[in-house]
């Protein structure tokens, strides 16, 4: 069973960056496509996004797209987010996720916990 954990949430101020990274334990994610959702309050999780398992194709929500990229690294057994530019409206519960195969087609097997992101005006 894959426990996957979040860090690197956090207050920032407009205009600033943070990198969230997703560590996980009890299984290898290297067979896995990898994902970042978010969830502001009182609205429904969303994608973000989407890395197959090598690394090698990356998806983005339009939202994110040119501000946010995702990151792996097999070796440590782990999932980065890298976000800057951050607007106030990128404020939200940042979940990471592990897809059922090596390439992301959108289905979720497993989450994190999530880490809170505050982007303040």
């Amino acid at each position: 069973q894959v426990q996957l954990v979040e860090s690197g949430g956090g207050l920032v101020q407009a205009g600033g960056s943070l990198r969230l990274s997703c560590a996980a334990s009890g299984r290898t994610l290297s067979n896995y496509a990898m994902g970042w959702f978010r969830q502001a309050p009182g609205k429904e999780r969303e994608f973000v996004a989407g890395i197959n398992w090598s690394g090698g194709n990356t998806h983005y929500s339009d939202s994110v797209k040119g501000r946010f990229t995702i990151s792996r690294d097999n070796a440590k057994n782990t999932v980065d987010l890298q976000l800057n530019s951050l607007k106030p409206e990128d404020t939200a519960v940042y979940y990471c996720a592990r897809a059922y195969s090596n390439t992301w087609l959108g289905s979720v097997a497993s989450w994190g916990q999530g880490t809170q992101v505050t982007v303040s005006s």
